[in-house]
């Protein structure tokens, strides 16, 4: 690389990335093979299973979720507010010069950018709490099945929301203008390809 710019914001992108598979790579580990094997685990396994297993996966899936997240941000001002000599401001990106209004690069960018920030609030202040509470005995036996069924009602809510986000974080490469077909058309893609993953997620891999 030519110069010190380029070279870290390469970096920062690779770690955006990096982060990214091992976040939403454990969040489709806990729905699409962890929620179907639990349910047929029995207590005794699950006692011996669970302690070793959901405190480790947990870790990674938590702290993915924020270097994704920093990275994210941080490649977000070098590409949209950074426009060199060590100055700041709306970039060509976020802004169309001849318009004088947001891009549709940028409309992109925002749209996955909203369902990511979502999804990391989620992990550390509602599914990652709630798992602690309950790996630690912090639950009440009775109040367990509740906070259970939070927990995953947000993880699901996460699955679906990658789908979208993940599509908008692609479209501003790949996909060019934003509108309300082509909105729709990340939104349903995105959604129905995460319903088939879970419907599909009890049946696939059984050894015959």
């Amino acid at each position: 690389m030519p110069d010190l710019y380029s070279n870290v914001h390469l970096i920062i992108r690779w770690l955006h990335v990096l982060a990214g598979i091992v976040w939403i790579g454990h969040l489709y580990f806990f729905n699409f093979v962890n929620v179907p094997l639990q349910g047929t685990l029995d207590d005794a396994t699950k006692k011996s299973v669970n302690p070793q297993l959901l405190p480790r996966a947990l870790w990674w899936f938590r702290w993915g979720a924020m270097v994704t997240l920093l990275a994210g941000l941080i490649l977000f001002v070098m590409n949209y507010f950074y426009v060199g000599d060590g100055r700041f401001g709306p970039t060509s990106l976020l802004i169309d010069p001849l318009l004088g209004r947001i891009t549709h690069r940028a409309m992109w960018i925002f749209f996955g950018m909203i369902l990511g920030i979502i999804m990391w609030f989620n992990v550390w202040f509602v599914i990652w709490p709630a798992q602690k509470a309950l790996l630690t005995g912090k639950v009440p036996a009775d109040k367990a099945p509740a906070v259970r069924k939070r927990a995953l009602l947000f993880s699901r809510t996460n699955t679906y929301l990658s789908g979208p986000m993940l599509f908008g974080m692609l479209a501003p490469a790949h996909y060019g203008a934003m509108s309300f077909p082509s909105l729709l058309l990340a939104i349903l893609l995105g959604v129905i390809a995460i319903w088939a993953s879970i419907r599909s997620s009890g049946k696939v891999g059984k050894l015959k």
